[in-house]
Order: C-alpha cells, then structure tokens, then sequence
C-alpha cells in the first residue's frame, strides 16, 4: 500500500499489484476449465505449482483426483491447500507461475468449516495482491441454474457469487471457458 497526500491535503491509500499477472477462468462444472488452466500454465515455461484445494472424503472425489493428476503430467510441485492459502502464495517468486484449482471447492470447505466467509476471502485477495508469482486461478459459475431448494445451498451461491465478483475485479484477465472453448472476458487475449 501507498500513501499519497492530494491538494487538499487528502491522505488516500492506494494498493499496489506486486504480482505478475493474475487471471481467473471461470465456467460451468466439466465446461474444460482445468484443462485449459493446465494448458495456459504450461505455456509460460515457469516452474509450475498446483494449489489443491479438494478434500478426498468418497471414491467418486478420489478417481477425480486421479484423473486430474493424470492429465496434469509430471513437472507439477502439488501443494494441498483445502482452507489456507496464504502461506503458500507468500513462499512464490516470480521464477513460479501457480493454479489454484479451484476456488469454489476452497470456498466451500471453508464454509463446511464454518469459516467467517468475508474474513477468509479478504485474506484470500490480499494474499494474491501480495504473490511475486503469476497466478491461474480457476472457479465455477454457479449463477446460472434455478435458486436452490435449502439455506445452505443459497448461502453457498451467495458467497461464491461475491468470491468470483471480487476476483474478476482484481484479476488482469479473466476467461470464460464453455464447452471447452475460451472467452476472453477482461484483459489481453492470450
């Protein structure tokens, strides 16, 4: 953060990016959101690092993993990160370009865990605002099917609604991926 003092004698407080490049993609559920993450990643040749933030509790998560994993290849560090972030973004340089994959399934452990939602994503923005690396972000739109039937789903749309509002702001570029095809949204095409 900078402080500047305008005319007036205002003091305004300015944040600074420190970090390289931030992009978001963003779609619907198996839309080829990863895959396209994963492409993107590889593309810059730069040390690669994957934030996991899924959490294996059945069978069904377990093989979808695996077949993540198996996609991926090798030349990945892995980092499980199902609730904080921060320690790991704050370890990157800029010789590093990381996907955190996915927002949503990080956003929604935290809210099993009965997190404070705000708090936690605040510390969340900060963190990427602060990250020397380039950083690939990827999350679901969920704004798009019918308001669902329970508080707990309807509050869980809020929160990943506001999460995904706030990344796109922060974000140099943000991408939709539909059927496997990019979008460019904001920012430079690629």
């Amino acid at each position: 953060m900078v402080d500047t003092q305008d005319k007036t004698g205002w003091i305004t407080r300015k944040v600074i990016k420190v970090h390289a490049d931030l992009t978001l993609i963003i779609g619907g559920a198996a839309s080829g959101k990863s895959l396209f993450s994963e492409q993107l990643v590889v593309s810059t040749g730069k040390k690669r690092i994957y934030f996991a933030t899924s959490q294996i509790f059945d069978d069904e998560m377990r093989q979808k993993i695996m077949q993540h994993i198996a996609q991926r290849g090798d030349g990945w560090t892995t980092i499980e990160a199902p609730l904080d972030l921060t320690p790991g973004l704050a370890r990157l340089t800029s010789d590093h370009i990381c996907l955190i994959d996915c927002a949503t399934m990080w956003l929604t452990n935290h809210l099993l865990a009965g997190s404070d939602l705000a708090q936690v994503q605040a510390e969340f923005l900060a963190a990427l605002r602060s990250c020397a690396a380039q950083v690939v972000i990827v999350s679901n739109e969920v704004g798009h099917g019918i308001v669902p039937d329970n508080a707990l789903s309807r509050k869980f749309r809020e929160a990943q609604g506001r999460l995904n509002i706030a990344l796109a702001a922060q974000a140099d570029r943000v991408i939709q991926v539909t059927a496997g095809l990019p979008l460019v949204l904001k920012g430079e095409p690629l």
